[in-house]
């Protein structure tokens, strides 16, 4: 009548094993077949989402093989976080380079009766804003080499190489094989050599001139709903998740670990280390206990037959079993009172185990966030002004762009501690989420922006916003709708964290897409003006 159950961290890690198990299949199939549908949907082709794809596909192989090489040659490390972003990174950022470069070729085919003399121009006007956005996500995500923590500074380069990637393969396979098939991938809407531009009417023309008629109006309505979600941010809990708490799913070790729990302290099975001289243990030992929190405090032995002390160098390590369990939240809080405690007794004592190093990496995650989250902005305001030749441009951009982000924090706070209920969040949540959310958000900018300032050369700066919106709007919201199905995939793993990121880049790319980009970047360039291009002479139309 009896129930066994394996539980402890082995259990647990090896849990954690199985849902990285089949991350490369898992992610990648649901990635491929998701932007499938939608590319499918876009086009209303039967051929013509096989080529975007495709390249997105060999963008994803070329970054893998090369990361590969570096792994094997120790110059990179790669961890089970980094390697299932990867796929969603690369294959939702070739698609929306992809779907760029194909609208501004299939507008050139109307104008052009050489697919070869369109593919020039439509690369031409393309190469910038592709290459301006690729950099801004792939010099945001080398920032991670500045952090503490081993896991981020995998990211950084790992996500940079898939970026790189993303942008080689759309700029160079992609265009060659739409020239190579010609016009007939198209089918059944193949576009003819007729000089009719077939963006300049429907929902997104509505759009744009309605935003021109009462710039005030849309730019109020569109700030207050972001800062109505700015205000939950402060109820955002992101500062860790024990390991109970991280599985989305209740795995057979939980379940053990759980009822572990019921019957003796939570910190038993990973009690906290304090190494202290041999004179001074006793004492030592006294202190810890009178912290709150501690159960039990007894020296480590060297046999469990001989109740003797294991001394090295005059050394003994104390084990200090908490109330709590090891990764938990409370049992974090409780290691600056614990070496504090050691210290007043032995300047020397050093405390280490679970709950010290979960702890330290805390401390480690807030400084990495202070400390990486400036230098992205800076870059991203020089990338800005450099593409726009504007500095009052860049900086409201970039100001949407920090509204739009603080905006998806409030959400996503709402969702998870309400919708979902999860017990907290992975304190690196808002470093990752900032990078993926403000580097690939400011894409949608770039590329409305890129092509603003084009047409504002050719005909002003209001019909120039006009044209901006309507010819890019289905393009850019189809991209973004690519992104955030493609970084949602990452809620199939039952992993709480990884749950959290593709909940919050998927929700944040389409507020960016829907609202940012194509009503509020807009309202605000019409308010302004002109002006909007200061200090260049574009200012003057």
């Amino acid at each position: 009548g009896y129930e066994a159950h394996v539980t402890g961290f082995a259990a647990i890690f090896a849990d954690l094993f199985k849902a990285f198990g089949g991350i490369d299949s898992t992610l990648l199939l649901w990635t491929l077949g998701i932007v499938a549908l939608i590319l499918i949907v876009v086009y209303r082709s039967p051929i013509l989402w096989i080529f975007p794809l495709f390249s997105a596909l060999m963008a994803e192989s070329m970054a893998g093989a090369v990361i590969y090489i570096l792994a094997k040659n120790d110059i990179l490390t790669l961890d089970g976080q980094s390697q299932g972003i990867l796929s969603v990174l690369v294959i939702g950022a070739a698609t929306d380079y992809a779907l760029l470069l194909i609208a501004r070729y299939r507008e050139e085919l109307h104008k052009h009766d050489s697919r070869f003399e369109s593919m020039g121009i439509a690369l031409k006007g393309v190469l910038e804003p592709i290459i301006a956005s690729g950099s801004t996500v792939t010099l945001g995500l080398l920032v991670l080499l500045l952090s503490q923590l081993s896991n981020n500074r995998s990211l950084g380069p790992v996500g940079a190489i898939g970026i790189v990637s993303a942008m080689f393969t759309i700029l160079t396979l992609l265009p060659a094989l739409l020239v190579l098939f010609g016009r007939w991938v198209f089918w059944p809407r193949i576009p003819r050599h007729d000089d009719v531009d077939e963006k300049l009417t429907g929902f997104w023309s509505k759009v744009a001139n309605a935003t021109a008629n009462s710039p005030k109006k849309f730019a109020a309505v569109t700030s207050l709903i972001l800062i109505l979600m700015v205000a939950l941010v402060p109820t955002l809990k992101a500062n860790g998740i024990s390991t109970l708490d991280g599985f989305t799913k209740k795995p057979k070790s939980l379940v053990g670990q759980e009822l572990l729990l019921e019957h003796f302290p939570g910190g038993q099975n990973q009690p906290t280390q304090v190494i202290v001289s041999q004179d001074k243990a006793e004492a030592v030992a006294a202190a810890l206990m009178s912290v709150n929190g501690v159960a039990s405090v007894v020296p480590e032995i060297k046999d469990p037959a001989n109740p003797t002390p294991k001394v090295i160098n005059g050394k003994i390590v104390l084990d200090a079993t908490l109330t709590a369990p090891a990764d938990s939240n409370e049992a974090r809080a409780l290691i600056p009172a614990i070496r504090e405690a050691a210290k007043s007794i032995d300047e020397s004592a050093v405390t280490g185990g679970t709950s010290a190093v979960f702890h330290d990496v805390d401390i480690a995650s807030r400084h990495d966030r202070n400390l990486i989250i400036p230098i992205v902005l800076v870059i991203i305001a020089i990338i800005l002004a450099l593409l726009l030749r504007s500095i009052l441009a860049a900086a409201v951009l970039l100001a949407t762009v920090i509204l739009s982000f603080a905006a998806t924090l409030g959400a996503s706070a709402f969702v998870f501690n309400h919708v979902f209920k999860f017990a907290g969040g992975d304190n690196s949540f808002p470093l990752f989420a900032f990078i993926f959310l403000v580097a690939l958000g400011i894409d949608y900018n770039i590329f409305l922006m890129t092509r603003v300032r084009e047409e504002s050369a050719k005909i002003g700066t209001r019909a120039g916003v006009i044209k901006g919106v309507t010819v890019t709007g289905a393009v850019i919201t189809s991209a973004g709708i690519v992104l955030a199905a493609t970084f949602a995939v990452l809620g199939l793993l039952p992993l709480v964290p990884l749950a959290q990121l593709g909940f919050a880049v998927g929700f944040g790319v389409l507020l960016d897409t829907i609202i940012v980009r194509s009503i509020l970047v807009p309202a605000l360039v019409h308010e302004i003006g002109p002006k909007i291009w200061w200090p260049s002479k574009l200012q003057n139309k």
